[in-house]
């Protein structure tokens, strides 16, 4: 398809912008996640990291597992759908860790390739907030006085 008067060569959007969704009990992977999101045509790439760490609220964390609801990898698809809709994204990847995690692990992973470093930062920004808030993955923290608490269950 040629590119319109606005467009210049190479920024048209790939056929499906969306390369990686996962919701996984395994250790994540960001080399995997970046070169998901390699595309020739972009000036740039924002990728997103979140990890456990040792404290949450002023207490100290020791432990903790994320759940997750059976629609969570549809959910993950609907919000990536809206920042490929919302922003000029070449190639979008995010996957989720459940299981049992402890400090340091990676959580969550997400990566977005933009024609422009600004719109790859907003995109990603977009991506990992809405993710977030959206898709029906809880949290159960262990505390290291022997407290706990869920974080995002209803």
């Amino acid at each position: 398809m040629a590119p319109t008067e606005h467009e210049h060569p190479g920024e048209h959007a790939a056929q499906d912008p969306i390369k990686l969704l996962a919701v996984r009990e395994t250790p994540l992977s960001v080399d995997e996640v970046f070169r998901a999101v390699g595309d020739d045509a972009a000036g740039g790439t924002a990728l997103f990291v979140g990890t456990v760490r040792n404290h949450d609220g002023g207490a100290d964390v020791d432990k903790l597992g994320y759940s997750c609801h059976p629609t969570a990898e549809a959910e993950m698809r609907r919000v990536a759908e809206k920042v490929v809709a919302e922003y000029p994204v070449r190639a979008l990847a995010a996957v989720h860790r459940v299981g049992d995690l402890t400090v340091g692990d990676l959580a969550v992973v997400v990566a977005v390739s933009c024609p422009h470093r600004g719109e790859a930062f907003d995109a990603c920004r977009k991506l990992i907030d809405d993710l977030k808030h959206e898709v029906p993955i809880w949290k159960h923290q262990t505390f290291s006085d022997g407290t706990e608490e869920w974080v995002g269950a209803c």
